[in-house]
């Protein structure tokens, strides 16, 4: 019985983290606090640090925090509140009075050192309130700009988003437990520990140094529990004239984040994306988090993907002949 039992200790040493979990749409919001709770249901430690109000498409904007001259969103805080501040019956849940970016900082800089005496191991954004998506999206995304923030703080980090989604109070997930948001936020939520778990467990640093995971989880309208889902390795931009992505599937070229998420089923997209430029990363660290994710991807319908990039290619090369 003494081997089983410390085979158990030695995988959850392995697989628990202290994680600071942040977002782009507010420290209230249900998705957010639904994934609160599942990484404290599976081991983790979590400090959550996100906006006091809603940040959506701030990009990596930043500033000083100041006192509120608005109510945190949902009401959670009066006017007046300081510039950074907690939940009274659990100080572990933070709000900040910037952006996304500012909210990571802290919780890198001030919370993590406070509650742990050391840095984070990860840092969780979002999930965020519907896709990120493609170069222009994700330039735009405070989701994606709070991870790219932490990775370039020597932090391994990722974004989160899903498509089913609505900007709502975290106490709809109790008051309203079988609505198709709070079901999405659920199944979102199982997905992103998995997804995490599954790197964590695996040998050397978590990600490159400099990239970050861009993650995104298809409507559950049709998908509707966490084993529907199958995660396919993609790329940001489609890649017209760009060298060769990791060989894997079979083929050269991964496909698109948006060719993967509107069409083709329960597939959910995983980007390896440089945090500096916001842009796909080159095949050689595409290949070590293939390596690290490769007991949870899928093919999926490789000849539609194929298909897809001959269109896009095709419309690209129009464009550029275009007067």
């Amino acid at each position: 019985m003494i081997i089983p039992f410390l085979q158990l200790v030695f995988a959850y040493t392995v697989c628990a983290s202290r994680i600071v979990l942040t977002n782009d749409d507010g420290w209230a919001v249900a998705l957010v606090r639904a994934q609160n709770d599942a990484l404290k249901a599976a081991g983790h430690d979590i400090i959550l640090s996100c906006p006091a109000t809603d940040k959506s498409g701030t990009g990596s904007s930043t500033t000083t925090p100041t006192p509120l001259k608005t109510p945190c969103e949902f009401k959670t805080c009066p006017v007046g509140s300081p510039a950074t501040g907690f939940n009274a019956s659990d100080p572990r849940l933070n709000y900040v009075n910037a952006y996304p970016v500012d909210a990571a900082i802290f919780g890198i800089q001030m919370l993590a050192p406070e509650f742990w005496s050391s840095r984070p191991d990860f840092v969780f954004s979002g999930p965020n309130v519907g896709n990120n998506a493609g170069g222009l999206t994700v330039h735009r995304s405070g989701t994606v700009g709070a991870a790219t923030e932490a990775a370039k703080q020597g932090i391994p980090a990722a974004a989160f988003s899903g498509a089913t989604a609505s900007h709502i109070s975290y106490t709809t997930l109790t008051t309203n437990p079988d609505s198709k948001n709070t079901r999405a936020a659920l199944i979102y939520s199982a997905l992103s520990v998995k997804l995490l778990e599954t790197l964590f467990a695996s040998s050397g640093p978590i990600l490159p140094n400099n990239t970050i995971l861009n993650v995104n989880f298809p409507s559950t309208s049709k998908c509707t529990s966490p084993d529907a889902f199958k995660f396919v390795l993609t790329r940001i931009n489609w890649a017209f004239g760009v060298p060769d992505d990791v060989e894997t599937c079979g083929m050269t070229r991964l496909p698109t984040e948006s060719s993967v998420l509107r069409q083709y089923g329960c597939f959910a997209s995983v980007s390896v994306m440089d945090a500096g430029t916001k842009g796909d990363v080159d095949a050689e660290t595409q290949a070590v988090v293939l390596e690290k994710l490769e007991g949870i991807l899928d093919c999926g319908p490789r000849s539609k993907w194929l298909i897809d990039v001959v269109l896009s290619t095709v419309t690209f090369v129009g464009r550029l002949f275009y007067v």
